[in-house]
């Protein structure tokens, strides 16, 4: 007879790290994304990232868990009544992944996988407001949060890792977000800038990181919580855990020499800006991976990310798209290198996993041929339509109903004043005017945007890249 439900202390122990770890990155990527941006657009840049953790984490809670890891209805979505936040699982019996004949799952509570479910879904809502930063109205962005998170992320979560048609029947892989995070969020950023259009004075203006050290803390906030992310995706303590901990960290040490390598060559000049952005390229890129390869195939896919991205941020210059911050150049496109990473390097002589759970193959380089590139890139496909699709259309209609986008002279004179009636930098001194505060924030300045109507003294030939890469 099976034994009695029993809680493995180590797997929920790790798994509760890893949550927390996890939920430490949306507060790294506010200061990531806020440092990017110019001065007077750095607190709604980061309330869109916080207001992400109170809006998702509701929602998920409530029906997003059950849209995502309900027992399959149709390979598009789980039960929605499953987990609904009426009930409550507190029961012995209550474990993630009990049957009957294995009562005990893997040891860990239902709620501690909740969780740990729940700060991913947080953070790739979040990751969508880079690309639009400097012009879209708070009130727009929570609505567009909600649609996107019910339509779109709790139901490709659910094709990806809850026995959909992702990992289900097309047999794809992805040990912990390439495709259900980073490409899905990715795909999604580009649809709402298409809609918003470009900030205002953009490419002909500077639009430069106003605070390049709190671009490094929140890029080394990120890098320290991805280890939950991807380590902690394995959920158990053993040496799949090791093996993502150990690939995701080389992986993002060559991403980052990769990054500025393209910088030396370009410019002579590497950069923090562009050290970080590659750090967070490799990260991108090792996350649908890390428990799938070994580790050289995890350092060659920095390198190669780091680099790739690292051009491909230059992309909205030539096709004339205003992504603020980079996130279509960065998430989309090193999602798609590691997921078809997989195609060519995912062996089982690192996880068994590959086969006898997933039903996937080994990779080209390893004697599969061609057949589970085909499936990465299936998988890449009908997430990217499908996330594009949605985002734009509710774009649209919340920009045709309510508004999206700010006023003009919001955005001239400042987001954060106008959206929150605050500005992040308070640099007057005693008893002084109150125009040297907004000044110093690069608020109504000529840095900062011209006033309505204004026209530049000069137009550069080129457009000014806000990082050296672009």
């Amino acid at each position: 007879m099976p034994e009695a439900p029993t809680i493995d202390g180590a797997n929920t122990t790790w798994l509760l790290v890893s949550t927390a770890l996890v939920l430490l990155m949306t507060p790294g990527l506010a200061l990531f994304y806020g440092g990017l941006n110019r001065a007077k657009g750095v607190l709604n840049m980061m309330m869109m990232s916080f207001s992400a953790i109170g809006l998702i984490s509701i929602l998920w809670w409530f029906y997003g868990f059950s849209v995502a890891f309900g027992t399959d209805v149709n390979g598009f979505w789980g039960d929605p009544g499953a987990y609904l936040g009426t009930k409550t699982f507190l029961a012995e019996t209550d474990l993630w992944g009990a049957t009957a004949e294995n009562p005990s799952g893997i040891g860990v509570p239902l709620y501690v996988f909740m969780a740990f479910q729940m700060v991913f879904a947080v953070i790739t809502v979040a990751l969508i407001s880079g690309a639009i930063a400097d012009r879209a109205k708070f009130a727009g962005w929570l609505l567009f949060a909600f649609g996107w998170a019910t339509l779109v992320y709790f139901p490709v979560a659910h094709w990806v890792w809850g026995g959909g048609i992702i990992g289900g029947d097309i047999h794809a892989l992805d040990f912990a977000g390439g495709t259900a995070v980073h490409i899905n969020a990715g795909a999604a950023a580009l649809a709402v800038v298409l809609v918003l259009g470009k900030r205002l004075g953009w490419p002909r203006e500077g639009m430069k990181p106003h605070n390049i050290p709190l671009v490094a803390l929140g890029a080394g906030l990120l890098w320290f919580g991805w280890f939950g992310f991807n380590a902690g995706s394995e959920l158990t303590v053993d040496s799949v855990a090791g093996l993502a901990f150990i690939n995701t960290q080389l992986a993002t040490a060559a991403a980052v020499l990769g990054w500025i390598a393209v910088e030396w060559v370009k410019t002579r000049k590497p950069t923090m800006v562009g050290a970080s952005s590659g750090a967070i390229a490799g990260l991108v890129a090792i996350t649908p991976a890390c428990g799938f390869i070994a580790p050289w195939a995890a350092v060659l896919l920095g390198i190669v990310a780091g680099a790739v991205c690292a051009l491909a941020v230059s992309l909205k210059y030539k096709l004339g798209y205003d992504d603020s911050l980079d996130v279509v150049g960065v998430h989309f496109v090193g999602g798609w290198i590691g997921s078809l990473w997989l195609g060519l390097f995912a062996t089982n002589s690192v996880n068994a996993a590959i086969t006898d759970v997933v039903g996937a193959s080994d990779g080209l380089f390893y004697g599969g041929g061609a057949t589970q590139l085909g499936r990465q890139a299936l998988a890449g496909l009908i997430v990217t339509v499908w996330s594009f699709g949605v985002a734009w259309v509710l774009a649209f209609v919340i920009e045709k109903t309510i508004g999206f986008r700010v006023k003009g002279e919001a955005e001239v004179e400042g987001i954060d004043i106008a959206e929150h009636a605050e500005s992040s930098y308070d640099l007057s001194p005693a008893g002084g005017g109150t125009g040297s505060a907004f000044a110093m924030a690069g608020i109504g300045t000529p840095g900062g945007g011209t006033t309505s109507g204004a026209k530049p003294e000069a137009e550069p030939a080129e457009p000014v890249s806000e990082k050296v890469a672009g």
